[in-house]
């Protein structure tokens, strides 16, 4: 769940057989970038690997990506996730209040962002027990979905520190763009926005300006980290399996899959008014529209990482910034901005977005895939 204002075990039967398979045949590598290449030419294009030898200990392929896309599987993943969605958010459609209840909402919203966790460990039960039945060989859980290793670690760990900085710093270029039309009007010198929110707080008449603006963003970093802890659930399930599960189809195609299907995902919540304040069809489209440009980022960090970590930490940083930031910049004296044009998911987030998706695509940085834990080989990127 995105949003501007607010143990192993269970992929123990998903990690594979633990006794060697008759005769396993080990799939090709087809990454998604370069379908039409041959092997060794896209080896070297993205960073992928096909060789045999590739493999751990129970003889399974250390490159991720399947030979073809489990299509039964991922339409048991949707339909488990937007059900389960629905379920999780029911309290909210009978409830007086809806979205209104703070308490509610955030035990509804947290709920929710397990939905695509659940789903993903179901459908990979699924295409486990039928890739064995075929004597196919999968990558192991842990890699197919991007938590396990994390080497290369200088690149996982900087990748993701980068990336929970990073996108702070875009949705402050989005509420510039938002000035910058007219759709926002900030107070950069005065700050009378968080100026006003201070008034309310008692006993911050005596605080400094600056000691004020260092404990805001130090809540604004905690909340933000501890946004972890759900944004796990969704981004293990739309970068860690989806993500991977389609990209037979092509790095392009797959990312705008998923960012369609993501944004449709979050309806149970934009129907109630959620994000944008519009609940209804609007509503729904400016959010498929920001997960598409933002998902196409979140899934560009996990390509580029081989690593879902990177686009853990994006998502958190994303729910937990966009509202406070705001409010320490917007003027207190304007009329409230329409959420549709200033947030991220928003058109200026979509603006920001487009302009860094531009320079990923004009730098190739779409064709670099590394895969976890695997050496870099001539050619390759590691």
């Amino acid at each position: 769940m995105n949003t501007q204002t607010h143990s192993h075990n269970g992929f123990a039967e998903a990690t594979g057989p633990t006794e060697p398979s008759p005769q396993p045949t080990i799939q090709p590598h087809r990454p998604g970038t370069t379908d039409s290449m041959p092997g060794s030419a896209a080896s070297a294009m993205d960073g992928s690997h096909t060789p045999a030898e590739d493999v751990d200990a129970k003889g399974r392929p250390l490159a991720v990506v399947p030979a073809r896309v489990p299509w039964l599987e991922i339409g048991i993943f949707t339909v488990t996730a937007f059900g389960l969605a629905w379920l999780a958010c029911l309290p909210l459609w009978f409830s007086a209040e809806g979205i209104g209840d703070p308490v509610l909402l955030l035990a509804c919203g947290s709920a929710m962002m397990f939905t695509p966790l659940i789903a993903s460990i179901i459908a990979s039960i699924v295409q486990r027990r039928r890739a064995r039945a075929r004597g196919e060989v999968l990558a192991s859980a842990p890699r197919y979905f991007g938590f396990w290793p994390l080497r290369s670690f200088g690149r996982v760990i900087g990748m993701t520190i980068a990336a929970f900085f990073g996108i702070m710093v875009l949705v402050v270029l989005g509420y510039l763009v938002s000035a910058a039309f007219g759709w926002l009007a900030l107070d950069l010198d005065g700050l009378s926005g968080f100026t006003a929110q201070l008034e309310t707080i008692p006993g911050t008449d005596s605080l400094p300006t600056a000691a004020a603006i260092a404990i805001y963003l130090l809540l604004m970093f905690v909340s933000s980290v501890a946004n972890v802890g759900v944004t796990i659930g969704e981004e293990f399930g739309w970068r860690g399996w989806l993500l991977t599960s389609l990209r037979p189809l092509g790095t392009w195609p797959a990312l705008l899959i998923i960012g369609v299907v993501w944004g449709l995902w979050h309806s149970p919540l934009i129907l109630l008014g959620y994000n944008f304040g519009r609940p209804d069809i609007a509503g729904v489209g400016f959010m498929v529209g920001g997960c598409i440009m933002v998902g196409v980022l979140f899934g560009w960090l996990r390509l580029r990482t081989g690593s879902v970590w990177p686009a853990v930490f994006a998502h958190a940083a994303l729910n937990g910034c966009g509202a406070m930031l705001l409010g320490l910049f917007v003027d207190a004296g304007a009329p409230t901005p329409d959420p549709a044009l200033v947030a991220f998911l928003g058109v200026a987030g979509w603006i920001v977005s487009a302009v860094v998706i531009a320079v990923l695509v004009v730098t190739g940085q779409f064709r670099k895939q590394p895969e976890l834990g695997i050496k870099g080989k001539a050619g390759a990127e590691s």
